[in-house]
């Protein structure tokens, strides 16, 4: 549970009020917004789901924004004062605060006859933006909205999908956007999931007034691909620095990504002698195809330089990063570059270079993606990567002492035996 925040924005002698936003969403957290200056704040409010009764003659009004809603449009819905909005928008550092809405989210509107009393936007989980009309005016105030954080382990069994069988495990579809991203780079989850991998996930719960809202951080993961077993862990150094590492110290981050694509289908594997559907005869292919809809994102297996982008033949709009060390990867069949991925520029692993397209000799969008080294040709899917740097041995007393707790949680039995790898 969080400590209040109370940061006074602006008061004002006129009948000015200072209005917000809440977010539905709770899987967006913004940034909390507001002057730096510390004064006597306002008194909190309870959250909205637990709001005490109002005083004589007072009304609440809780709105769920609209597409194309407007604070105007919704004031002058419930025949609010638009005096005390204009008023409202000419506060400073107010106005960028209001003048974007998001459909979905929640604002809570108190009024007396019209005349606006207050108002309340939930900035992020932990916080709120709180707005009273007092006597010598309007005050506004960043407040507490706390939570409580609870260890949780769910595990699964995949069938069908690994999004089924988190889903019927308790979790949400951002914790295994973040599963798949911890275990990505020994993992293709396209191409390896088998019917029968297993996973255990230990994660924090968050719940408000009693209430699940979310899941927070992965704490430690275990996952049964095809008879091997993989372990991450999360760690947070004395520098604050945070991320996942094998249970020796070992980060799960690799020089290279499995796949340049997130749960896509593979239409084509690497083979050295395949039909091709347009030239009609056999040909290799050496690399592998992911079938995806046009415009998606293309991702940097690696960290690079770009040294070749434009058109080439038959793979049509391509990038080839140059890696170091001749390790050279190739994306082909663009539909367009991204706009930082010019000639001779650097980029990070995971950061976008194109999207997909169907340029070149392609029957359809999809994303060919070739491994080199050497000049020489191998399959994408197959190599193996380049372990990871250990963690620095100064820390690993204090990796060891956090980190210990964490993987006891995925000590859970498993339907079947696997081997440790």
């Amino acid at each position: 549970m969080r400590s209040v925040l109370k940061t006074r924005l602006m008061q004002c002698g006129a009948c000015a009020t200072v209005a917000s936003m809440a977010l539905l969403d709770m899987r967006q957290q913004l940034p909390t917004q507001g002057a730096a200056v510390q004064l006597p704040s306002a008194p909190s409010l309870p959250a909205l789901a637990a709001a005490p009764p109002l005083a004589p003659g007072l009304a609440t009004i809780e709105v769920i924004v609209r597409s194309n809603d407007t604070l105007d449009r919704i004031f002058r819905k419930f025949e609010l004062s638009l005096t005390d909005l204009a008023n409202l928008r000419a506060l400073d550092g107010v106005r960028r605060l209001l003048d974007q809405l998001t459909p979905g989210e929640q604002l809570r509107l108190i009024h007396k006859e019209g005349t606006l009393i207050g108002l309340d936007r939930d900035l992020s989980l932990t916080e709120k933006l709180q707005v009273r009309r007092g006597d010598a005016g309007f005050s506004a105030d960043i407040v507490a909205r706390p939570i409580d954080i609870e260890p949780a382990v769910a595990q699964g069994t995949i069938e069908s999908s690994l999004f089924e069988a988190a889903n019927n495990a308790g979790l949400q579809d951002a914790t295994v956007l973040k599963l798949a991203k911890m275990f990505g780079w020994d993992i293709d989850f396209v191409l390896d999931l088998r019917g029968g991998d297993q996973f255990t996930v230990s994660y924090e719960r968050i719940s408000q007034n009693g209430r699940y809202v979310q899941d927070g951080e992965i704490l430690a993961a275990r996952f049964v691909n095809q008879g091997h077993e993989y372990r991450a862990v999360r760690y947070t150094a004395p520098d604050g620095s945070v991320g996942y590492y094998t249970p020796e110290g070992r980060s799960m981050e690799k020089a290279f990504l499995r796949a340049p694509l997130e749960f896509r289908r593979v239409s084509s594997r690497f083979s050295t002698g395949r039909y091709h559907p347009i030239l009609n005869k056999v040909r290799a292919h050496r690399g592998v195809d992911y079938a995806a809809a046009s415009g998606t994102r293309v991702q940097a297996a690696g960290a690079g330089r770009v040294r070749f982008r434009g058109q080439k033949g038959g793979y049509g709009n391509v990038i080839e990063l140059d890696h170091g060390g001749g390790i050279v990867t190739v994306y082909g069949h663009l539909s367009r570059f991204a706009a930082t991925a010019k000639s001779g520029a650097r980029v990070r692993q995971g950061e976008a270079i194109g999207y997909v397209g169907m340029s070149g000799l392609a029957t359809g969008p999809h994303l060919h993606y070739e491994y080199r080294i050497n000049g020489r040709y191998l399959d994408p899917q197959k190599i193996k990567l380049p372990d990871a740097r250990p963690i620095d041995a100064s820390l690993l007393t204090d990796f060891r002492q956090q980190t210990s707790p964490r993987l006891a949680a995925l000590n859970l039995p498993l339907n079947t035996a696997v081997a440790t790898r």
